[in-house]
């Protein structure tokens, strides 16, 4: 592994510290593309107008106008995280905007293991059947790739307007709007705007509409900041890039979980993943909340946590979240056979030099194959695909494989596949996905074709140095640093993704060690050059090696509350030998 530190702007450091910012915040914020101290605000005051996102305008003006004609709509939902936040986003927002007309949304979740992902012409013959017959199809997180599924919506008389963020392909679909950032003649700033956040701009945009036909005033309007809390759940839970206009969404949605301001569902997943509202973080939400949201997604359909996202009331919320938890449980342990699948199939093939991994196990769950790509690329540091046996199969009769892929950094997986279906036209079934993640179909008769082909491509494009893991860090702490107040103030901040949470360096002496549950390791830690030999605690998780007497450790300070009382506490995320 190796340690590269993180290069920050001085002099918007010292412009930091003095407009007040701690110097510690300010030298953090300083290498994490913060330039000016107007930056650093994220009030809700800041967010990008929704007249700055094509077609979103154009959206609003259409749905009020829906209203007026008491129109029924249908959003056809994704099966994840994302897609069922802005599912509940939607169906909430809009039901509040038109209460006037009456208005009733419905919603639609495809089962992903015999509908494919997205508006398929499946999705549309079924939206068709729903009773009343839908007039519009709204469709979030998903959408940009349904060419088929929109033609097919047009031709029976339903309109589209398709809300999504995924990258698209050379050609979209003929939707009556299309409202994504990352269409190309979109000029929005804010790239990364998760589909939960696509959805909650329409609706800012229909709620200026519909003001300004006087359906309301500044006063009576509906509160959409009450949405936050769904918005804030879903971005972290995609794993959006943070950048400004995200961390103002979280932000302002963390903030409502702290003030016990959620709505019921997530107080319900809180409470059945053991963690404090109170002391939420992007971490409570990215590993605790979103998990047993995905799981239900990834083992049946995610109707069950749509449901447990809007319920009105926390009893109902409880059984629902319960029913997530022991899809997650249960999804936790199908991942723990695959993986060790994996890794025996790993060892049976010379893989050390390889660019890239990808595997298939006709015993392994399609629906967990995203989260395993996402282990293996942890423990192996490459781009991994994994196939799973699909519910179709071709005209031919061989059976279609379903794959989810994970990347490192300065490997672009979409591109990467997108290279391979233009030199083998043939070869992908269908494709989509950003960067680091991606999704794809082929038949298994090509499985060796397109393993061939994944790792020519991540051999051409990945640096061979991009393969060795490297642990950037923000420097040494002094041993003062080292306390509560500023473990408290780094857990208010918003890290994640493209925004990450700080990770420290220094030398230790070890006064004692104690290993628990046969997994962790509890450390009491003196610095190297302390004066006052005052020990603080430290844990690594998963890790059970006991350590030398003197070590050097990178870790993230934390905050921790033993018998009440707040106290910093070292995460260890690595250790060097000190030489």
């Amino acid at each position: 592994m190796q340690l590269v530190a993180r290069k920050k702007n001085s002099s918007v450091e010292r412009h930091l510290i003095e407009n007040g910012i701690h110097p510690i915040l300010a030298s953090l914020w300083a290498s994490r593309g913060i330039d000016s101290f107007a930056q650093t605000s994220l009030e809700l005051k800041h967010l990008i107008p929704p007249s700055e996102l094509t077609h979103c305008v154009a959206a609003a003006h259409f749905l009020a106008d829906a209203f007026e004609q008491k129109k029924n709509i249908l959003i056809i939902a994704d099966y994840d995280c994302d897609g069922a936040t802005a599912c509940a986003v939607g169906i909430l927002g809009l039901e509040e905007l038109g209460q006037s007309f009456g208005t009733k949304i419905h919603f639609l979740v495809p089962n992903r293991f015999t509908m494919g992902y997205g508006l398929t012409p499946e999705v549309v013959e079924l939206a068709a059947q729903q009773n009343p017959k839908p007039d519009i199809l709204i469709t979030v997180d998903n959408g940009i790739a349904s060419l088929a599924g929109v033609a097919l919506a047009n031709q029976l008389g339903m309109e589209v307007i398709v809300t999504d963020h995924h990258l698209p392909a050379d050609q979209v679909p003929d939707a009556r709007l299309i409202i994504n950032p990352n269409q190309k003649e979109c000029q929005f700033s804010s790239k990364a705007l998760a589909g939960v956040g696509v959805i909650f701009y329409v609706l800012l945009a229909l709620r200026s509409e519909l003001r300004n036909r006087g359906v309301f005033d500044q006063e009576t309007q509906p509160r959409l900041e009450k949405l936050l809390d769904l918005v804030a759940l879903g971005t972290v839970a995609d794993v959006a890039s943070l950048d400004r206009n995200n961390r103002i969404l979280v932000s302002a949605g963390i903030r409502r979980m702290r003030n016990n301001q959620m709505h019921p569902g997530i107080q319900a997943l809180f409470e059945v993943s053991g963690r404090d509202p109170q002391k939420s973080t992007t971490f409570d939400l990215g590993f605790g909340l979103g998990p047993r949201l995905n799981a239900a997604g990834r083992l049946s359909d995610m109707t069950l946590g749509i449901k447990c996202l809007i319920a009105k009331d926390v009893f109902q919320a409880r059984q629902l979240a319960k029913e997530l938890d022991t899809m997650n449980r249960e999804r936790r342990e199908i991942e723990g056979v695959m993986k060790e699948s994996a890794i025996d199939n790993l060892a049976e093939i010379p893989h050390e030099n390889a660019f890239s991994l990808c595997l298939f196990d006709p015993t392994w769950h399609q629906g967990v194959i995203g989260i395993l790509a996402s282990r293996l690329k942890e423990q192996y540091h490459r781009p991994v695909i994994i196939f799973a046996p699909g519910e179709e199969r071709m005209a031919s009769g061989d059976l279609i494989l379903k794959g989810s892929g994970r990347s490192i950094s300065g490997f672009h997986l979409r591109d990467a596949i997108d290279m391979i279906s233009k030199k083998y036209p043939d070869l992908i079934l269908k494709f989509g996905g950003h960067a680091m993640a991606a999704g794809l179909s082929i038949a298994q008769q090509d499985l060796g074709q397109f393993q061939q082909a994944f790792e020519s491509v991540a051999t051409l494009l990945i640096d061979e140095d991009n393969l060795h893991r490297k642990l950037v860090h923000d420097g040494e702490l002094s041993e003062d640093m080292i306390n509560p107040v500023l473990a408290q103030q780094l857990a208010n901040e918003i890290w994640g993704q493209g925004f990450p949470e700080p990770v420290f360096m220094g030398e230790f002496r070890v006064a004692k060690q104690s290993i628990l549950k046969n997994k962790h390791l509890k450390l009491e830690l003196i610095p190297a050059n302390s004066s006052t030999n005052k020990s603080l605690l430290g844990i690594w998780f998963g890790h059970a090696d006991l350590l030398p007497e003197k070590t050097h450790l990178a870790y993230r300070l934390l905050i921790d509350h033993y018998l009440g009382y707040p106290r910093a506490q070292m995460h260890i995320e690595a250790a060097f030998d000190v030489s």
